[in-house]
């Protein structure tokens, strides 16, 4: 490994030092004797799941992206199937010039199966046009899985025509995890492996990889989404809002003045409308519980961070207050969305919902993608 390689994070892709142990990228002086050098930071993160908190400026981050569109290169864009909202980088198209770009969807293992997958390309397909994106194909995978993954890099090798290659996504898509399965299936060297976690921010600068012929493929640093749950909870309570297996909906016949709570995070109200179905998609050990409107307010002030758990009472003392959300469901089987939580369905037009979820975090509709 040459001296250039030395001084930079096989893990995180921080540049190495040995000055400030709070800052990132430091090693102890011993540790520059090894032949792959990690930082504590990462060391910490894969030997115990402990995470230094890092101060992590966001326009650092966008300004690597501008840089894509001066590369003659394959561009890949991971996105969370769980997510999509949260993980769409806003103004993507601009930073990547002339490039080609390609859609890895990943955590499809985490959605029902009875999913259409092909309705479902479809509608990404269709979101990406409407952000200004065209790409040239879409591929599902689960990186944690390894489902897909070698069918992503024999797109991936198609596509490039011999241009090196950069991986892009917000934070938590899963771009390291993906990219840490490429070594393993074709290089399986360990050593060489990228630091992942769940927890936002793990790949601190732009880490590469040399690939057969020449070119390299970087794993980029992701992009923080502040509209994501993820930072608004603590590393202890993101482990359980985030699922780790596939999704099994939740079906609530409801009537008008009715509530539901999902744990402590959100709060669904049934204002006016026919009984109608709304169906829950969120990971499966999180409580959904339903009360009448009336008694809601009451009910979350006398058991948020204990009955209505997660958030514990950390994370309340943290979490913003709640900020409502009105909606007129104007299509049947539309999607009420809540970025890197989850989406609630209802099934049929003409509801009116109120939706209150800490402030910050976002809240939207979309077509029921399911």
């Amino acid at each position: 490994m040459n001296e250039e390689k030395s001084l930079i994070c096989a893990g995180c892709g921080a540049r190495i030092q040995t000055e400030d142990p709070s800052s990132s990228g430091y090693v102890p002086s011993s540790a520059l004797k090894r032949n792959v050098i990690i930082c504590q930071r990462c060391f910490r993160l894969k030997h115990y799941n402990e995470v230094q908190d890092i101060d992590l400026d966001n326009t650092d981050f966008t300004d690597k992206l501008h840089e894509l569109g001066k590369r003659n290169a394959l561009i890949v864009k991971v996105v969370d199937l769980f997510d999509f909202e949260g993980s769409w980088i806003s103004g993507f198209h601009r930073y990547i010039g002339e490039n080609d770009v390609i859609l890895l969807a990943n955590k499809v293992d985490l959605l029902p199966k009875s999913t259409n997958k092909n309705k479902l390309k479809n509608w990404i397909y269709r979101t990406a046009k409407e952000h200004g994106l065209y790409v040239k194909d879409i591929l599902f995978m689960s990186a944690e899985k390894n489902i897909g993954v070698v069918e992503a890099a024999q797109a991936m090798d198609a596509y490039r025509n011999g241009k090196d290659v950069y991986v892009t996504g917000c934070t938590n898509v899963g771009k390291s995890t993906f990219i840490n399965k490429l070594i393993q299936e074709f290089d399986g060297d360990e050593e060489q492996l990228i630091t992942t976690s769940h927890f936002p921010g793990t790949t601190l600068d732009t880490i590469d990889l040399p690939l057969d012929d020449g070119s390299r493929l970087y794993d980029t640093p992701g992009i923080m989404n502040n509209k994501q749950m993820a930072h608004y909870v603590t590393k202890q309570d993101l482990k359980q809002l985030l699922p780790v297996k596939e999704i099994k909906p939740r079906i609530f016949q409801l009537n008008s003045q009715q509530t539901l709570f999902v744990a402590g995070f959100l709060r669904v109200d049934f204002l006016r409308g026919d009984p109608n179905s709304f169906v829950a998609y969120f990971a499966n050990n999180l409580h959904i519980h339903r009360t009448k409107q009336e008694k809601a307010e009451q009910l979350y002030s006398n058991h948020a961070g204990e009955m209505l758990s997660p958030p514990s009472k950390e994370t309340l003392e943290r979490m913003p207050a709640f900020v409502k959300h009105s909606f007129k469901i104007k299509k049947e089987k539309t999607d009420i969305v809540i970025s890197g939580f989850g989406w609630i369905s209802v099934i049929e037009p003409g509801a009116e919902v109120e939706v209150y979820a800490p402030e910050g975090v976002g809240v939207s509709l979309r077509e029921a993608v399911i």
